[in-house]
């Protein structure tokens, strides 16, 4: 099945629709951008899979989720500096036979995350 991701907004207990996303391909701190994309009703890509397990290459990845943008568009009241701006995750894929799901949940002041499945 490839690389996966899914959001939920634990302050509004809902999937996180319209976060804009980026997924980068990483090699120390050089990042390269495969795609961004904005998620849908359900917090989910658009798209389906982020890359489907042809174009998965073991190696390291980044997911950023642009959190403070979400929270706005949300009418959230923040003081400024946010707590949270965008949530980089790096993970590493080590078998591109495997399905690599990568949710978030997030908070204006915190997020979690896990390999899913």
């Amino acid at each position: 099945m490839g690389l996966s991701t899914h959001v939920l907004d634990t302050m509004h207990g809902c999937p996180a629709e319209g976060m804009q996303v980026a997924l980068f391909r990483t090699n120390g701190d050089e990042a390269t951008l495969i795609k961004r994309f904005v998620l849908n009703a359900d917090g989910r890509n658009p798209d389906g899979v982020l890359l489907d397990n042809a174009s998965l290459k073991q190696g390291t990845y980044r997911l950023l989720f642009d959190v403070k943008d979400y929270f706005d568009a949300r009418g959230v009241a923040l003081p400024e500096p946010r707590f949270l701006d965008r949530v980089a995750l790096d993970f590493g894929i080590a078998n591109t036979e495997q399905h690599y799901h990568v949710p978030l949940l997030v908070s204006p002041w915190s997020y979690s995350t896990y390999r899913g499945s």
